[in-house]
C-alpha cells in the first residue's frame, strides 16, 4: 500500500514539514512516483520501529480488525521459546525456522532463504537487543493464520542492529497475507514502545506473564480504536 506524505505524517504523528525534512536528509524509505513522494506501509513500519519513531494510534486502525488476531493470540499461535541456540545470525535464523509451528507443506528451507535475503537488505535488529526477522512477501507462506513467534537466545549474537548492540530476543512474523503481516507488524511495533512490555521482554519472564502483558496491549489498542470511532 502506497501512502502519501500527509498519511505518513499522520501515522508517525509528525508534521508534513518533518517528513519532507527526513526525506531531504535521506533518513527514511520513500519512492518517487510521477513526481510525487509515496511510502510503502511495510517499509515505513520497519523504519519507524528500527529508528524508534513513536507511532500514532492511527497506524493500528483496521477496516475489519475482527478477522485478524491480536498480539496475545498471535503469540499463542507462534509460541514462546527459551534458550535458543546459535552462534551467529545465520545459525540463529536456521534454528528458529526449524522451531516454528508451520504446516508440513511449508518449505522451511525456502523460508530461511527468504529471511536471510531480507537481512541482506538491512538488519531487522531494532535496538535494545531485539530483532524482528520477517519476510517481505508474507503471501508466499501458506499457513492458516498470521502468527508471531518469540525466541529468547541462549547467548546474544551480532545482528548489525542500528544501535550496535547484539541481539538476545527475536520476534518472527509469519502470515498468509500482506494485510495480516502489516497488522501484526504494527501491533508489535506499538508494543515494543510500551515500557511494561519492553521490561517483561528484557527480563525474559515466563510465557504466561508475557501473554498477560500482550493482552494488556490489545486492550489499549481496542480502547484507542473505540475512542477514534466515537469521535
Amino acid at each position: 500500500m502506497k501512502l502519501m506524505v500527509r498519511e505518513a505524517a499522520t501515522l508517525l504523528n509528525v508534521s508534513e514539514k518533518t517528513i519532507y525534512r527526513w526525506i531531504a536528509q535521506g533518513r527514511m524509505p520513500v519512492h518517487k512516483i510521477s513526481g510525487q513522494y509515496r511510502f510503502n506501509r511495510n517499509e515505513l513500519l520497519e523504519w519507524a520501529t528500527t529508528h524508534r519513531v513513536p507511532l500514532s494510534a492511527d497506524i493500528l486502525k483496521e477496516e475489519h480488525p475482527e478477522d485478524l488476531p491480536g498480539l496475545a493470540e498471535a503469540l499463542r499461535a507462534g509460541g514462546v521459546f527459551y534458550r535458543v541456540s546459535g552462534n551467529d545470525k545465520g545459525s540463529v535464523l536456521s534454528e528458529i525456522v526449524s522451531m516454528l509451528a508451520l504446516p508440513d507443506e511449508v518449505d522451511r528451507a525456502f523460508l530461511l532463504e527468504v529471511l536471510l535475503a531480507r537481512e541482506s537488505l538491512g538488519s531487522t535488529g531494532v535496538g535494545n537487543g531485539v530483532a524482528i526477522p520477517h519476510v517481505r512477501n508474507p503471501i508466499v507462506l501458506h499457513i492458516p493464520k498470521p502468527m508471531i513467534a518469540l525466541f529468547f537466545l541462549e547467548k546474544p549474537v551480532e545482528f548489525a542492529a542500528i544501535d550496535g548492540k547484539p541481539v538476545h530476543t527475536l520476534f518472527t512474523i509469519v502470515s498468509p497475507t500482506i494485510r495480516g503481516h502489516l497488522h501484526l507488524l504494527a501491533r508489535l511495533s506499538f508494543a515494543l514502545q510500551q515500557t511494561e512490555f519492553k521490561s517483561i521482554i528484557e527480563r525474559q519472564l515466563l510465557r504466561d506473564e508475557i501473554l498477560n502483558q500482550a493482552e494488556a496491549i490489545d486492550k489499549i489498542v481496542a480502547a484507542a480504536s473505540a475512542t477514534s470511532k466515537g469521535n
